[in-house]
């Protein structure tokens, strides 16, 4: 099978190659996917350089990328809840696995895959996986929970941001995010956000704090910028949930403040959360495809041979999803 492979970490033109190797057989527990759109996350370019948890050792080769959608075409012995044939979107691929969906094949355990309806594209499959589980997991322990709450959204046109907005609208909850442009804003406003506000212009914490003067939850892209804005909107009981890190470094945690405000700072990582936890935010993500309440952004598509371009422009930061289709 054709394969995106890399040997040893470093930047993506020097590295990544497209070549064959041999189609993987699924042993106990796993399923192989033929892959129809392979979805790229900036976790997949930070484990490429060796950043992160996710870089696990290199063995002979890996082939990236955690999340994509295809179609089961072998299972192994054991797996008893998918079957060949089956339409699936897989997330978490290249986690302690050699068999990323950069390729025309992914091998991976029978539970990092949910069936994928059949009014839902593969591509716009591709696109869940990391961001929208994170999201999900980011809003708490399910739509229950949201119901008639304030939700503000840092980063709102990004892939977890949109996913956010998209499950806690659907949940109930009422909806703020920020963003840094008026096109950013238009896709903010179309997954469901009920204020936008552009966190660059005079004015965006007293719009924030006019909309709700204490969040329930926040769900944070960039802590250390918008720290001042968060600690403007929290309360007895506020949730700051972070779910990246920043090139400037870590921020100054002002501990006093917080712990004035009775408010939990709360970090995520989809490595690290329990089997248990994972399981129930990939749940509410497949509830809420199958409800049809989940959108796609905008898609920029890449070929097998062009990985590394798909790769780069993650990194730049591109606005929407970045696939690769095999």
């Amino acid at each position: 099978m054709r394969a995106v492979i890399y040997r040893r970490r470093g930047v993506a033109s020097e590295v990544l190659s497209l070549e064959e190797v041999p189609v993987p057989m699924p042993g106990p527990g796993e399923v192989r996917v033929r892959i129809y759109a392979s979805g790229v996350n900036p976790t997949d370019w930070k484990s490429r350089l060796g950043a992160g948890v996710s870089a696990e050792p290199l063995e002979e080769f890996q082939i990236p990328h955690h999340d994509g959608a295809g179609v089961i075409d072998a299972v192994g012995p054991g797996v008893a809840s998918r079957a060949v044939g089956e339409r699936v979107w897989v997330f978490l691929a290249a986690f302690q696995n050699r068999w990323g969906t950069a390729a025309e094949y992914a091998l991976l355990p029978a539970g990092h895959t949910r069936p994928l309806p059949e009014s839902v594209s593969f591509e716009f499959g591709a696109c869940l996986g990391v961001p929208a589980v994170t999201a999900a997991h980011c809003l708490g322990n399910g739509p229950e929970e949201l119901f008639g709450k304030s939700v503000l959204v840092s980063g709102g046109a990004g892939a977890v941001g949109h996913f956010a907005i998209e499950l806690a609208h659907a949940a109930g909850a009422r909806v703020a995010a920020t963003v840094s442009s008026d096109a950013k804003a238009q896709l903010a406003r179309e997954a469901g956000a009920d204020l936008v506000v552009n966190y660059r212009e005079p004015g965006s914490v007293e719009a924030l704090r006019a909309f709700s003067p204490r969040m329930d939850r926040i769900v944070e892209v960039a802590l250390g910028a918008n720290l001042e804005q968060d600690l403007a909107v929290t309360g007895p009981g506020t949730i700051i949930t972070v779910y990246a890190s920043e090139p400037s470094g870590d921020p100054v945690i002002p501990t006093g403040r917080l712990m004035a405000l009775n408010a939990t700072l709360h970090y995520v990582l989809l490595y690290g959360i329990s089997d248990r936890e994972l399981c129930d935010s990939v749940n509410w993500v497949q509830a809420a495809l199958e409800a049809g309440v989940l959108s796609p952004l905008p898609l920029h598509r890449y070929p097998l041979e062009e990985a590394a371009r798909a790769q780069d422009a993650v990194e730049a930061h591109a606005v929407g999803k970045v696939l690769v289709l095999p």
